[in-house]
């Protein structure tokens, strides 16, 4: 227990010197742990280091946070900040990016851990966020909005690696390449051979996003758009359609690094925002012209949608059948979960809800959280045993 609470007081002490680090990082650090052994200190550093660094230059950052908190977890409390640049040699000496970083690391000479004050604050600010996350998306004021995007961005979805038929070249592989071996071998004229190796390359699977835009979904799926940017950011072959009444692809809308110029983006491309619902129509249009294309080596397809349809009918559940068949798991995410009596009596739902592996809500912050942690349970726990045997 005292490792699992230095381990998030650390992911903190990370995400206040600019470090995306989320609660799903956290979890997965924890499982990674379990794996090595935490006695040996260079084992421990890369373990973490594995989950919490995404680029190279948060390397040198992630090094300094770990030095200084690691010796003792309450050692950056007493860590006095840097001087500035004024400060120091007048100027002359240019400042350095460590300077920097070991800067944002520091707290301000003001903090003080046994302030009442700063500690009833703190506990405010907490409620605040618990409060924030059980709030509905629809119900959101202004301010509310604003730092519900800020919490969405640090959000990941942790869908394990695949291994893939494809082989790459591995010094410790299992398997010899023997072309390459003999290659080797003429090239360098010698007697002795080289054995090259291979191994199967692991790729990340692909994530299908089909989000419903009509007039029921409008509040939630704009909310969701920034949820599906930090999702298409943060990792690779992820593929985000819209549909109302008709199928939009805006993959590369949402690939821009700024979330307000990409949301922007994407919602020029659509031009049946807030109007009616074809699930049938708009599901056929991506069967026929996307899946096979995109629904490939264990592909993941998050189908957002409240499941209220204009036209449900055959052309529905057909389409349904075939999306299911194309991928590996079929998650639908309704807000209409939100509600305790929920029941599937729409058309649209019962058509629906056979088809898929998983039925989870969608309708605030801790839905999210919810899906984040349900992507890591074998099997994913859902609403959907309990409400099919209602059909």
């Amino acid at each position: 227990m005292q490792l699992a609470d230095n381990v998030m007081h650390f992911a903190r002490v990370l995400r206040g010197a600019g470090l995306p680090v989320g609660p799903d990082r956290v979890v997965d650090s924890l499982r990674a742990l379990d794996l090595v052994d935490i006695g040996h200190r260079e084992d421990f550093y890369w373990t973490l280091a594995s989950v919490f660094v995404d680029r190279r230059e948060q390397l040198e950052l992630y090094d300094q946070a770990f030095q200084l908190f690691w010796r003792e977890p309450k050692m950056l409390d007493r860590v006095p900040a840097l001087p500035r640049d004024a400060e120091r040699n007048n100027g002359d000496v240019p400042r350095s990016a460590s300077n920097d970083q070991s800067e944002r690391l520091a707290p301000r000479q003001n903090d003080s851990g046994n302030d009442p004050e700063q500690q009833s604050e703190q506990a405010l600010m907490f409620s605040e966020r618990e409060r924030l996350q059980r709030k509905d998306f629809d119900t959101m004021s202004a301010d509310e909005w604003t730092q519900a995007k800020r919490l969405i961005a640090g959000l990941r979805l942790p869908i394990p690696d695949q291994l893939t038929r494809r082989l790459r070249p591995d010094a410790r592989g299992r398997r010899i390449d023997l072309r390459a071996s003999l290659r080797g071998a003429v090239r360098s004229g010698t007697e002795m051979i080289f054995l090259k190796r291979r191994s199967f390359e692991v790729r990340q699977p692909p994530l299908i996003v089909l989000c419903d835009i009509s007039g029921s979904m409008s509040q939630y799926s704009r909310m969701l758009l920034y949820f599906m940017h930090a999702i298409t950011n943060h990792r690779d072959r992820v593929h985000t359609f819209l549909f109302g009444t008709r199928l939009t692809n805006i993959t590369r809308q949402l690939r821009h690094r700024d979330v307000d110029v990409a949301v922007a983006a994407a919602s020029r491309a659509v031009v049946d925002w807030s109007g009616g619902t074809r699930i049938g129509t708009s599901l056929s249009s991506f069967n026929l012209r996307w899946s096979r294309r995109v629904l490939g080596q264990n592909a993941v397809v998050l189908l957002i949608s409240d499941g209220l349809d204009r036209d449900a009918g055959p052309e529905l559940s057909e389409a349904m059948q075939r999306l299911h068949h194309s991928c590996k798991k079929l998650i639908w995410l309704n807000p209409l979960l939100r509600y305790d009596g929920f029941q599937p009596v729409a058309t649209g739902m019962r058509a629906m809800l056979p088809n898929v592996d998983a039925f989870l809500p969608a309708h605030n912050l801790s839905s999210l959280l919810d899906l984040v942690n349900a992507l890591t349970q074998r099997p994913i726990a859902s609403h959907r045993k309990k409400l099919i045997s209602t059909i």
